[in-house]
């Protein structure tokens, strides 16, 4: 098949779990013997090589700005591949629904991972959440079909749509890298830090761990592994910290980000918004002892695998949980020996590349 995998910042993955996504489901179908191109924006992917892990990379520009840039990179990554021959065009976020019917006038399949609820988002506003929330109502509508990566999200257009969406889970396989250069260059020990993975915006709430870690009378770190644009006002809230046990990495990728997930002593999802958070699965798959904010998502990617904490409470309920971990190095041991093995069991990313392929495969020969 020829695939093209459209909506993203592109590949290398530099930003967020979308790009994790195509990254490691495009690499994947490469090696079965597909043809893949991935659409990157130019002002996000410095990479200089047209191809990248076999896989072919169209850059286009698009509008920099918070409300345009993805809409507007997606409309012109539609464009383009009308002329390209492509069987299937694969689009990310319910946001670009809109968009995900232009491959179709070329004959060409064209599906939607819609991912979470992304209208909750408080970084949105009115009009922004309007627009999400009519084109999330056509997501069943415009594209060829789509689908969704949470169980949670999946009732949810049952219910306000009358329409399922197939769930394919996302993958959580990284390897584990020993303590190293990365460890050594932020002056931390391996098991001695608590670590929270992710995009510092307000409601992935990184601001509870920062401020249940700030009570607790503990000698680890904790570790902010992130950043993000737009929301500089927030970030310069959190990092207003005076605690000189909270440590801010920014963005860390590949060897690094892997060396840091793969020694921590506690990984915490602080985020209330959301489908499947990426960087929770990965914590899984590292072997962490995994605490989450109690959504509906979160706790389905967790299952009996980790602790939750009341969201609405916030800092105060995860610091009380944080104490009892820190407290109970069994139960800290049991919990990343049962998060290694769900990650394993439920989130394979070869298992889950067979059924992009058997959906790919069932929607070309309807």
């Amino acid at each position: 098949m020829k695939i093209a995998m459209l909506g993203s910042r592109g590949i290398p993955a530099s930003y967020s779990g979308f790009e994790t996504y195509y990254e490691q489901l495009g690499a994947r179908l490469v090696q079965r013997g597909h043809q893949v191109t991935v659409y990157c924006r130019t002002h996000h992917i410095a990479y200089p090589d047209p191809t990248y892990r076999g896989m072919r990379l169209v850059k286009l520009s698009t509008i920099p700005n918070k409300y345009l840039d993805t809409i507007v990179h997606s409309a012109l990554s539609g464009l383009h591949a009308l002329t390209q021959g492509y069987d299937i065009a694969l689009y990310v976020i319910a946001g670009n629904s809109l968009v995900a019917w232009i491959p179709r006038l070329a004959g060409q399949v064209t599906v939607l991972n819609v991912d979470g609820l992304d209208w909750k988002r408080a970084k949105w506003p009115g009009p922004a959440k309007a627009y999400i929330r009519f084109a999330e109502r056509m997501a069943p509508v415009l594209p060829t079909a789509y689908l969704t990566d949470s169980r949670v999200v999946q009732a949810y257009y049952r219910e306000a749509y009358g329409s399922e969406p197939p769930y394919i889970p996302y993958g959580s396989e990284v390897p584990r890298v020993p303590p190293g250069e990365t460890l050594a260059r932020f002056g931390l020990e391996a098991r001695k830090y608590i670590l929270f993975v992710g995009r510092l915006v307000p409601e992935n709430c990184a601001h509870h761990l920062i401020e249940a870690f700030q009570g607790l009378d503990t000698d680890l770190r904790c570790v902010i592994v992130g950043d993000a644009p737009y929301a500089e006002a927030y970030i310069a809230r959190l990092k207003a910290t005076r605690d000189p046990r909270v440590i801010f990495t920014g963005y860390q990728f590949g060897t690094a980000y892997h060396e840091l997930g793969s020694n921590a002593a506690v990984f915490v999802e602080t985020s209330g918004v959301g489908g499947t958070h990426p960087a929770l699965l990965e914590a899984m798959a590292f072997g962490n002892c995994v605490v989450v904010h109690d959504t509906a998502e979160n706790l389905e990617t967790i299952g009996d695998a980790g602790l939750s904490y009341h969201g609405a409470t916030g800092a105060d309920a995860l610091r009380e949980l944080l104490a009892r971990l820190l407290a109970d190095p069994d139960l800290v041991a049991e919990l990343r020996a049962r998060a290694a093995a769900r990650a394993a069991a439920v989130y394979s990313w070869d298992a889950i590349t067979d059924q992009y392929e058997a959906l790919f495969e069932a929607l070309l020969t309807r």
